[in-house]
């Protein structure tokens, strides 16, 4: 498929090529495809049962959190519980945008086939389902302690605003990291029935680590971001994309590093984010404006670094 290319000179991004490759995430022929029942398979597409890449990197700095609150290996109801609420709250969180921004999404390359878009799934069919998500994650209420509790209801008006965010600012990937890894505070206070200021820490380096890496995803959509109106931080940052996201992925390591001192972790921790720095500055490194496919593998590796998080905090207590 062909996008407009824009003519005008100011365009940061005028050196990209007229034709680039399809870039829908939906994917013919899937294990959705395959294994559910057709009446299934729009509601798993709606909630990303087919892309589980974000639910990983939900869930993966807020395994590491565990790992780091119980200085050492967390209990198996707790990685269970916070594992299924990872699920979960990324599944209302995708079907909030999708309902929000179904008429944008057909005007989108990547999103036009995703299920409300598309009239695979009526709008009354997917409020049904994000009311029985919210249903399932109340049940979860029961399994955590009370200050866990109140952060969880915290979490909800934090998923609702974000789809609204790329409306009026330039930067809704921080309402989106807050949300993704609000798990990370909730696994402190559960665990300890406190946060302290290095899990803080811990937890604000999580979120300038997402807006690096979503930015870069970001960068996938510009184009039709730019026709739409709809603001992101790739339009923010332009054709300084790198040095922005350097600087988000700098703050990052140097956050999960005052972290790591600050808990007492040992040596092995600070071994491990060596690597994952290095795993950043591939990412600088390989990432090109120009080359958007090539984005969707560098999103993608961020599952890498996420459960090099968990080795470093593994390393850093167990260890």
């Amino acid at each position: 498929m062909t996008l407009q290319h824009r003519s005008t000179q100011s365009d940061p991004f005028d050196e990209q090529p007229e034709s680039i490759p399809d870039l829908s995430d939906m994917r013919p022929d899937d294990w959705v495809d395959r294994w559910l029942p057709a009446s299934w398979r729009p509601y798993a597409r709606l909630c990303r049962l087919d892309r589980p890449v974000g639910t990983w990197l939900t869930l993966l700095p807020c395994l590491a959190a565990l790992v780091q609150a119980a200085d050492g290996w967390p209990t198996l109801w707790r990685l269970f519980i916070f594992s299924l609420g990872a699920l979960l709250m990324r599944g209302i969180g995708c079907t909030i945008n999708d309902i929000c921004d179904r008429d944008i999404d057909k005007l989108v390359e990547r999103t036009r086939f995703r299920p409300l878009t598309s009239g695979q799934l009526t709008l009354k069919n997917a409020l049904w389902f994000l009311l029985g998500q919210f249903a399932v994650c109340a049940l979860l209420l029961f399994a955590i302690n009370e200050y866990s509790r109140w952060l969880a209801v915290a979490l909800i008006p934090i998923v609702i605003i974000y789809p609204m965010c790329k409306r009026f600012t330039y930067w809704p990937q921080i309402v989106l990291g807050i949300g993704f890894n609000w798990g990370m505070l909730m696994a402190w206070s559960d665990t300890q029935n406190t946060v302290p200021l290095a899990a803080i820490a811990m937890w604000v380096g999580a979120v300038f680590w997402q807006v690096g890496y979503d930015s870069i995803y970001a960068y996938v959509d510009v184009r039709d971001d730019l026709k739409l109106g709809v603001k992101s931080t790739a339009m923010r940052f332009g054709e300084n994309g790198k040095l922005w996201i350097g600087g988000f992925y700098l703050a990052t390591w140097l956050l999960w590093l005052w972290g790591g001192w600050s808990m007492g972790m040992h040596i092995g921790y600070f071994i491990v984010l060596a690597a994952i720095g290095v795993h950043l500055a591939w990412q600088l490194w390989v990432f090109d404006l120009a080359r958007p496919d090539r984005n969707f593998m560098l999103f993608r590796s961020n599952m890498s670094a996420g459960v090099m998080l968990i080795v470093a905090a593994l390393a850093g207590t167990v260890i």
